[in-house]
């Protein structure tokens, strides 16, 4: 069995069918990507998989991505995320790319920024007692 062969047949073991958006792709590059997307979907990684989802989940809404919000918000139900955990992820992508819409608006100081950053985090660093 070939290399592509094989990849095709590791597939179709560990999620039930190979997908045509995966056949569509060049032969070397499904042989190539394959197993890193083993690792860290279905796979164990040091990010529980719950949470792995729940980002590739915040990812997708912030690029719009209808195909890979379908993928991730399923997949996180499997690792039983909850309505209330999807919803938080809704508000948490919101809010990330609000931010950083208000920051790229204003042009703000990157170095000024990451002073600012590591201020915060001794501040809280230091409420927290750690």
């Amino acid at each position: 069995m070939g290399e592509y062969e094989g990849t095709l047949k590791d597939i179709e073991t560990s999620i039930g069918i190979v997908p045509g958006f995966m056949k569509a792709l060049p032969k070397d590059v499904l042989v190539q990507d394959w197993p890193l997307m083993k690792k860290y979907t279905p796979g164990e990684s040091k990010i529980p998989a719950k949470y792995r989802e729940l980002i590739g989940l915040a990812v997708s809404a912030n690029i719009k991505c209808p195909y890979c919000q379908l993928f991730h918000k399923g997949a996180a139900g499997l690792y039983d995320a909850t309505e209330e955990e999807f919803a938080e992820v809704a508000f948490l992508a919101s809010y990330s790319a609000r931010w950083s819409a208000m920051i790229h608006a204003q042009h703000y100081d990157y170095d000024k920024l990451e002073e600012e950053v590591h201020k915060i985090d001794a501040h809280l660093s230091k409420q927290a007692g750690t």
